[in-house]
């Protein structure tokens, strides 16, 4: 009888699925350590990208060139736009990981609160709950913004787009040409201040999820992460704010 009794609960365990073998894979630790390498890797890419998109105030020669210097870089030991396309592929891969680990952590803490929701957590827990809608507007922004400038895809992109070529870009007349809608500039300036709330709560968890303890470091970290963002958002909305107000036009920066 002894035996039948401890044997019995096993079969039942196993059967519903309790056992270390029927885990998730992968594992909530890996999807967040995933999400964190990739946001990282996102957040350097959106302060590099910004950093250069702040040199249309140097004026149309000076962004066109190094808009078209990005194309030839590192050539003939690169083709043509060829860090361009690592850079794009890094990105996409990041992308795709970043994407699938969060849904995979939405869907796994959806059922495991089951219907019930805590109330009343502050303003840290409002833009954790608000991450997934910031990805995807963030997400459909990115979209968005490929098409506009990068391939100029009608009707997303400028009447007035013009494609680089192998010795001339663009860049500065088509970025203008763009702002100049108030529709576009007004969803450019939005989907940077929700890039600005991802960012700031994404590095923080990313350092969390990546092994940062002591209370002190983590005071570091939460206010790095808010200059971080905070410093993207302004250089970014600075852009679209400038060609609306005129600050900087077809005829150069004033």
């Amino acid at each position: 009888m002894g035996g039948l009794s401890v044997s019995a609960p096993t079969r039942v365990s196993r059967a519903t699925g309790d056992s270390p073998r029927a885990r998730p894979r992968p594992s909530n630790i890996t999807c967040k350590i995933l999400m964190a390498v990739t946001g990282l890797i996102f957040a350097a890419f959106v302060l590099v990208h910004m950093i250069g998109n702040l040199k249309v105030y140097t004026g149309a020669d000076h962004f066109d060139d190094y808009a078209h210097w990005l194309r030839t870089v590192f050539e003939p030991f690169l083709p043509y736009e060829g860090l361009l396309w690592i850079l794009r592929i890094v990105l996409l891969a990041s992308l795709v990981a970043h994407v699938w680990c969060a849904w995979l952590l939405t869907v796994r803490g959806r059922r495991a609160r089951g219907k019930f929701r805590r109330k009343g957590l502050g303003i840290k827990s409002f833009t954790a709950r608000t991450m997934p809608v910031t990805g995807a507007v963030l997400l459909l922004f990115v979209i968005f913004h490929i098409l506009d400038l990068t391939t100029g895809t009608r009707p997303i992109g400028s009447a007035e787009y013009e494609a680089a070529t192998r010795t001339q870009s663009y860049a500065y007349d088509n970025l203008i040409a763009s702002f100049e809608r108030p529709l576009v500039a007004s969803f450019y300036i939005v989907a940077m201040a929700l890039l600005a709330m991802h960012l700031a709560h994404g590095l923080w968890s990313a350092v969390n999820d990546l092994g940062v303890t002591g209370q002190r470091l983590r005071q570091i970290a939460v206010a790095l992460s808010g200059i971080f963002a905070l410093v993207v958002m302004v250089g970014n909305m600075s852009i679209p704010i400038a060609v609306m107000t005129g600050v900087i036009s077809k005829t150069g920066a004033s």
